[in-house]
Parts: structure tokens; C-alpha cells; sequence
């Protein structure tokens, strides 16, 4: 038997496990304990591991079986299970956590004794194509972008203060699935994401068509996490996720990042953002350099027994 904690963060919710000492085929074993239908149902399968460099480490797996690089909204839940659990202490900057994407610091923010939200250093936002990874080869796109990126100074300031000339971002980038041509901005937080703002409600979008195209179109060599935005103020935005190897989610911590970063670099909003998801509300601060910061909740919900 396998012992398990399920958890959520804004809705997007995860199986945890500590699995120290643990040898199993996890690839196997996500698909099966994430399945909503004949498992316990989540978006992802998290691992407690040992780690060399940091002072935990991070697995995670997606429903299909397949290893992501990050989890904004599991590391949080993640914190949560080590330190309520003992099974590591946090210095006086926060928890160290390793990840595929690199290691994460998180602060854990307590009511009477328990961690109820955190407020993670996602590290920095990686704009250029190769880094995303996009593949722009033999599109127009570059030396169109470069052009209307070159007229407009703010954003032209923006991208070289992070040393990028302007056509090396992917800003605007139109991407046609079905039919529908979707202009998108692409960011890396670890992993890969394309932000797609639409005055159209993103209610009214059908991700559950369009996500598995966007997500496996040929621009994306490693897949995609695709986002749909509304621009609601200065300091609002709504979106919905279609996640890489999840499909529809309530809420994309990376996700949200990724939309904060997008939707500053183009002017829609100032540095502190709250993005309304399906499952509630996180909070992102980015000021146009330096690392993401994401905040949100973190819930247990209920602890059981993997006999599988």
C-alpha cells in the first residue's frame, strides 16, 4: 500500500506522495491515480524526494504519465506537506525545493500553526524562442514582430533592458488552429506556455477543441501549456488553462506566471496582478525584470491508501 495526501491549490489539485525510499514506475502509477474515473482523481501526481542541492525535492507527473519541469500551483501544496509533516524545516528565506526547472524558493504564509498560501520565487521568465522552446524557422514572423515591436518604445525598452532585441521575443505571434488564428506571446517558466489575449469572453472559447491543437501544434517541440485571456483593468485579468499532459485545469500556477509576464511586457497591466481562474485567484508581481512571484492557497482535502 502506498500512502497519499490529495490537495489543491486554487483548484488545481494533486495526489502527493512521499516517495523516499519508494521504487515504483511513476510514469505508471500518475495515469492511474490521476485517472478521475477509476483512480483518486487529479492533475498531477507530486513526489516527496531527497535532494542534493536544496532542501527538498520535487517530482512532478501529469495524468498521461508524462514528467513536467514545474508546478506553480503543486510546489505551494508540495511546501505545505514537507513542512506540515516535519519532513523538512524551513530556513528563515523559506523552503529550498528542487525541481526540473530549477530550484524554487517558497515562503509558506501561517494561520495557527498550519500553511494555508505561499508566495514562491518562480525564478525568471525566459522570452527568447529557442529557450521556450518555439521553433520559428522558416516563418515571416521574426522580421514582422521586429518591426512593430521597433515602434513601439515602451516595449522595445522593456525587451532590451532584458537584453533582447525585439525580434527575438515571441510577441504576437499568429497561431491558426481550426480555422482561428490566435495571436500569441510565448514565455517559458520552466516550462512552456502561449498566452492568447482576446476580447472575446474566454468563457465562450472552446478550449476542450482548441487546447489539444494549440498544445501539439508543430511551433511547439516539447508541447504547450495554452492560456486565454481577458484584460479586465489595470490590475485584472481573467484566464482559462488547457495544460500540457492535463488538458482543462482550474488554475496553471506557471500558467498565471506566464499570462502576468505576456500581459506586462504588452501594456495591459502594471507590475502586481490578481488573475482570476476557474478556481479561484492567484496574485503575480513582476516588474518588467528579476523573478516571477506567484501567491495563492494551499488545501488538504483528505489522506488515504493506494492499493494499486
Amino acid at each position: 500500500m502506498l500512502k497519499f495526501t490529495k490537495m489543491h491549490g486554487a483548484g488545481n489539485d494533486y495526489v502527493v506522495v512521499d516517495a523516499r525510499g519508494e521504487q515504483r514506475d511513476w510514469h505508471v502509477l500518475a495515469r492511474a491515480m490521476c485517472n478521475r474515473h477509476y483512480g483518486v482523481g487529479s492533475d498531477g501526481l507530486l513526489l516527496v524526494v531527497e535532494s542534493s542541492v536544496a532542501d527538498v525535492r520535487m517530482r512532478m507527473f501529469n495524468p498521461d504519465g508524462s514528467e513536467a519541469e514545474m508546478c506553480g500551483n503543486g510546489i505551494r501544496c508540495f511546501a505545505k506537506y514537507v513542512l506540515e509533516r516535519r519532513i523538512v524545516s524551513p530556513s528563515g528565506k523559506g523552503l529550498r525545493v528542487e525541481t526540473a526547472g530549477g530550484a524554487k524558493t517558497v515562503v509558506p504564509l501561517m494561520e495557527g500553526g498550519r500553511v494555508t498560501s505561499a508566495r514562491v520565487d518562480m525564478g525568471e521568465p525566459r522570452l527568447r524562442a529557442g529557450e521556450i522552446p518555439v521553433d520559428v524557422s522558416g516563418t515571416a514572423w521574426p522580421v514582422a514582430v521586429a518591426a512593430t515591436l521597433a515602434r513601439d518604445g515602451q516595449t522595445a525598452r522593456l525587451l532590451a533592458g532584458l537584453g533582447l532585441a525585439p525580434g527575438e521575443a515571441v510577441m504576437g505571434m499568429p497561431l491558426t488552429v481550426e480555422g482561428r488564428t490566435f495571436e500569441v506571446t510565448c514565455v517559458s517558466m520552466g516550462n512552456p506556455h502561449a498566452v492568447a489575449f482576446l476580447k472575446e469572453p474566454v468563457d465562450k472559447v472552446p478550449l476542450e477543441r482548441l487546447g489539444p491543437l494549440v498544445e501539439h501544434h508543430p511551433l511547439f517541440p516539447k508541447r504547450v501549456n495554452f492560456h486565454v485571456v481577458n484584460v479586465l483593468g489595470q490590475g485584472t485579468l481573467r484566464a482559462r488553462h488547457w495544460e500540457r499532459g492535463a488538458g482543462l485545469t482550474l488554475a496553471c500556477g506557471t500558467g498565471a506566471c506566464a499570462v502576468a509576464v505576456a500581459s506586462y511586457l504588452l501594456g495591459h497591466t502594471e507590475a502586481t496582478v490578481e488573475i482570476e481562474v476557474p478556481g479561484g485567484v492567484l496574485g503575480v508581481a513582476w516588474p518588467g525584470t528579476g523573478p516571477v512571484y506567484l501567491e495563492g492557497p494551499a488545501v488538504e482535502v483528505f489522506e488515504g491508501e493506494w492499493r494499486g
